[in-house]
């Protein structure tokens, strides 16, 4: 026998579970029983989180090569949440972003049925790329395209349904999808007016539907008469930044305090989800002769600067009004002249319409006003001007 062995008896897990019964003042021993760690949710990543203030994180799909320059002037503004999507590699080469999807081979042609069949074979490539490009965390999506190409014609309508079926996969607050139309000049040709046409009556029934919202035209014919002699590189730079930085200040303004009257978030959204608005911009020159020179000044910016032409503006039915000055102006401009100019949108829209109003100071010694319009109803007149244009009469 060997005396160095322990004969002491060891205990069991039996022994260690009922070792309260023989006087332990502990209630129970817990075995040593291995347990799976629990693995706590990754909080989500904001992929490609944006450089800019705002009040809403908007993504923006550039389809063609027209949306695509739309979807550059957001970056330039600080937007991250930004691809470009074309059916020709040669058109993507130029556009100076980091999320860029060819899903063709040389083009549409100024076709959109061929760029429409070619989205159809890559619809789930399109969706994981949306996905990548943006991430989970999203307000809402945009599709910014030219009317009157190819592959923004023929892939807008589709790029919808997908970013509809995105926003619903992430839980966005809305399921309304965004859309930024350009229209075409007057000296681009039939059939690029035609498309135009066609593009534009299929966006319209997605607004009619409540799909989209909202749709913001921009008119490159307005641009042209608001922008006169403007060489041929900067025009087309001029026109999306005018756009683009209109719909910036609103996401921008809409985050920020004020000294004085504020434009909010949920003011900014009820306008977006009116359907088509568009916006604009004046300055105003004189601001001390009296009541009368601000609402002159909006009556001029409302016939003549507005972005896009062919439109009602008299059946909008929601109205954002931001005016920003310089502190020393609005330290000596009277109020009253302020409000005069507010009262001229409950005017000019339509009965029951409601007007959001924003006062901040600014770091330009100036006075500006700036409008977005929204619930414009059906622009018949730019849809006649087009369909003649595009000799479909």
């Amino acid at each position: 026998m060997n005396e160095n062995k322990d004969n002491t008896e060891q205990p069991t897990p039996v022994d260690d579970i009922v070792s309260y019964m023989h006087g332990n003042d502990v209630d129970i021993s817990i075995p040593n029983i291995p347990l799976p760690t629990a693995v706590k949710p990754s909080k989500k990543e904001d992929v490609n989180k944006d450089v800019c203030d705002v009040s809403f994180k908007f993504a923006f799909v550039g389809a063609g090569q027209g949306g695509s320059r739309i979807a550059e002037a957001f970056h330039t503004l600080g937007y991250r949440k930004i691809s470009a999507i074309n059916t020709a590699q040669q058109d993507l080469n130029t556009i100076k972003l980091d999320n860029k999807l060819c899903i063709g081979d040389g083009g549409a042609g100024k076709d959109p049925s061929v760029a429409e069949k070619l989205y159809a074979e890559r619809k789930e490539d399109v969706l994981d790329f949306m996905y990548d490009s943006f991430g989970e965390s999203v307000d809402r999506i945009f599709i910014c395209a030219g009317a009157g190409g190819g592959s923004g014609a023929g892939t807008l309508c589709p790029l919808v349904e997908t970013a509809q079926e995105m926003q619903r996969s992430i839980k966005a607050p809305t399921n309304k999808v965004g859309v930024v139309l350009a229209l075409p000049k007057h000296s681009e040709g039939k059939k690029v007016n035609a498309n135009a046409f066609s593009t534009l009556c299929k966006v319209w029934e997605l607004v009619e539907k409540e799909i989209v919202s909202p749709l913001i035209l921009l008119d490159n014919e307005k641009i042209n008469k608001l922008y006169p002699g403007l060489p041929v590189g900067p025009f087309w730079e001029t026109a999306n930044m005018s756009i683009a930085g209109l719909f910036h200040l609103f996401n921008h303004t809409a985050s920020k305090d004020s000294s004085y009257s504020a434009f909010d978030s949920n003011d900014y959204k009820q306008i977006l989800d009116t359907g088509l608005i568009v916006f604009g911009a004046a300055s105003i020159e004189d601001w001390t002769s009296g009541p009368s020179s601000i609402s002159k000044t909006v009556r001029d910016n409302l016939k003549n600067n507005m972005l896009a032409g062919g439109i009602d503006l008299s059946t909008g039915n929601s109205a954002g009004v931001v005016i920003i000055g310089g502190k020393n102006v609005l330290d000596e401009v009277p109020q009253q002249n302020l409000d005069r100019a507010f009262d001229q949108f409950s005017r000019i829209l339509r009965k029951g319409s409601v007007v959001h109003r924003g006062i901040y100071s600014g770091d330009k010694p100036d006075l500006t006003v700036y409008t977005a319009i929204g619930g414009i109803q059906k622009p018949l007149a730019k849809l006649e001007e087009l369909k003649l244009l595009g000799d479909l009469n």
